[in-house]
């Protein structure tokens, strides 16, 4: 019996069929920076200010993106109230309402939702209630690569 393709496959002994496809994953560089030598002139429409910035690429674009996930609080994200970490909530109740379990799984859920980019090897968190601060560590692998990265985001109430 002989196979029948369609039309729009053509002869699929001849083609390649893509497997898999690498990427490069850029961001804008937070810090808004010049790059040397770049001038942005207001007057010329036709200046692109993505070349007169520095980017992030790859790894690097990943770890600040979850950084900025982590560090966003729920409903400061326009239209998208469950966008963030939220972790300040929990600096005000610490040792008494929640434990590192709870902090690890919001992390992680976060992480899972927002950022498809990571994949979640550890999170460790320290609970220091005397000084109302809270520790986070965060291991993760970008995809596609076999690259390791780890953040450390600590926040502290301020009185």
């Amino acid at each position: 019996m002989a196979r029948v393709f369609s039309q729009e496959d053509g002869n699929l002994a001849t083609r390649s069929i893509i497997t898999s496809r690498a990427v490069d994953y850029i961001d804008i560089d937070l810090t808004f920076e010049n790059k040397p030598g770049a001038v942005f002139d207001s007057a010329n429409s036709s200046s692109n200010i993505l070349t007169d910035i520095f980017k992030k690429t790859d790894a690097a674009a990943v770890r600040q993106s979850v950084k900025n996930l982590l560090l966003t609080n729920f409903s400061e994200k326009p239209f998208d109230p469950y966008f963030g970490g939220d972790l300040n909530r929990f600096l005000f109740s610490l040792s008494e309402e929640f434990d590192e379990i709870e902090i690890q799984e919001t992390i992680a859920h976060a992480i899972a939702n927002y950022e498809p980019r990571a994949i979640v090897r550890a999170i460790d968190v320290k609970l220091s209630p005397d000084y109302n601060a809270v520790f986070v560590t965060v291991k993760f692998q970008v995809v596609n690569t076999a690259q390791q990265e780890e953040i450390t985001v600590s926040l502290t109430r301020l009185r």
